[in-house]
């Protein structure tokens, strides 16, 4: 994938709308791509995570495994397509973290890949770009928890 699609796939991505020009362009700077097979996984639950992905071709499954003493499993709290952001945000505020899901692929996936730190620096030295994706995460991970809180109630 080459920069000119990496700034249609952001400028397509709800995450990334109405971003100015120069800022998609940017932020495609810091990313590389990466390919998966279907039922590889970009990442599982309790890894420390510090990249964020966007989702170029296939499907993300995220999964929250589960211990209710005499029930185990997992259950599905997001289904991510062309477009979709995902990954470890904590990296923006300079902490790691611990991922709460695991990230599997269902069919042949690519993903742009960002390290948070570069992100995160990126929005230090541009204050408008980094109110932007900080005010996007917000709603981002509304959306996630409202997910989460949903697939809980299935069981």
């Amino acid at each position: 994938m080459d920069r000119l699609e990496a700034v249609h796939l952001l400028e397509s991505c709800a995450f990334f709308k109405g971003f100015q020009e120069d800022h998609l362009q940017e932020i495609t700077n810091l990313f590389r791509v990466e390919a998966y097979a279907p039922r590889d996984y970009i990442f599982r639950q309790g890894d420390v995570g510090d990249r964020i992905y966007i989702v170029a071709e296939g499907h993300v499954f995220l999964e929250r495994s589960l211990d209710l003493g005499t029930r185990k499993g997992s259950v599905v709290i997001g289904v991510l397509g062309k477009g979709k952001v995902f990954g470890c945000w904590s990296t923006l505020l300079n902490e790691t973290h611990t991922l709460m899901s695991t990230a599997v692929c269902r069919k042949p996936t690519k993903v742009l890949v960002i390290e948070g730190s570069d992100l995160r620096q990126m929005m230090l030295d541009n204050n408008e770009l980094g109110f932007n994706v900080l005010e996007r995460l917000c709603f981002l991970l509304r959306d996630r928890l409202k997910g989460a809180y949903q697939a809980m109630e299935e069981i």
